[in-house]
């Protein structure tokens, strides 16, 4: 087909990605407008993986506001980050998530948990567990853990989020040194045994698809920032592991 004059791509290559950004031009204000958004990873387009986001308005700009996240971490007296749990279900994401948040706001630090299932009672309650789903799901959280580090807040975020791409898609939302990942290593074996919402069994049966370690993939972290093992670790010393990694990096107050 002859190509649209009155549309333009941008091209941003990374280690990881490779996005396309359509842009159509408007006459009315002889401008060109963001229209589509393309996520294409190892040379080729898999529409069941990356459906692309497109923009349904545009004419909207961005409007930058006199406080800023260097303002509102000031004000809360602590540095804003993303400690972003992953794996397997019943690997202990929300436990340790949970405790940790216990033990952050011991040490009077301000934070926000969002919890995979949680989330899904609300903001995701359209989302099922097909690829494209989960993907969704995870694009909508990064862009509400951004929100929250915006805000100035430490941010927890507890989703088995299989997929590596959209792992490092969240952390490229942030800047440098604010998204740390945390591996729940746990074993698959030991998580199927534990199966503390039935899950596992039911998926053994068949009668739920799509699910992680049974008949959907999870892509383990290559160089997460933190592992954890709850089959060999204790809640307390999963918690420490944390804690003594957010002081190496200087987040935490000395």
């Amino acid at each position: 087909q002859p190509a649209d004059i009155n549309v333009i791509a941008h091209i941003g290559i990374s280690r990881h990605f490779c996005v396309v950004v359509m842009f159509q031009f408007s006459a009315k204000s002889s401008t060109f407008h963001p229209i589509s958004y393309t996520d294409i990873t190892k040379g080729y387009y898999d529409p069941a993986k990356h459906q692309g986001v497109r923009m349904s308005a545009t004419n909207i700009v961005w409007h930058s506001t006199a406080v800023t996240k260097a303002t509102r971490a000031a004000l809360n007296r602590q540095k804003p980050c993303i400690l972003w749990f992953t794996g397997f279900s019943g690997s202990g994401k929300s436990t340790i998530a949970n405790a940790l948040e216990q033990r952050l706001a011991e040490l009077e630090q301000h934070t926000y948990l969002l919890d995979g299932d949680n989330i899904r009672h609300g903001l995701n309650k359209e989302l099922g567990f097909n690829d494209a789903d989960r993907i969704e799901n995870i694009r909508r959280i990064g862009e509400v853990s951004k929100l929250f580090v915006d805000a100035g807040l430490i941010v927890i975020s507890a989703f088995i989020s299989p997929f590596r791409e959209e792992r490092q898609m969240v952390r490229e939302l942030v800047e440098d040194g604010e998204f740390f990942e945390v591996f729940m290593g746990t074993p698959l074996e030991t998580c199927e045994q534990r199966d503390p919402k039935g899950l596992y069994k039911k998926a053994r049966a068949g009668e739920i698809k799509n699910f992680t370690g049974i008949d959907s993939t999870y892509e383990p972290p290559v160089n997460p920032e933190v592992t954890l093992d709850t089959s060999s670790m204790t809640v307390e010393e999963c918690v420490n592991r944390v804690i003594d990694h957010l002081n190496n990096a200087g987040i935490l107050p000395e």
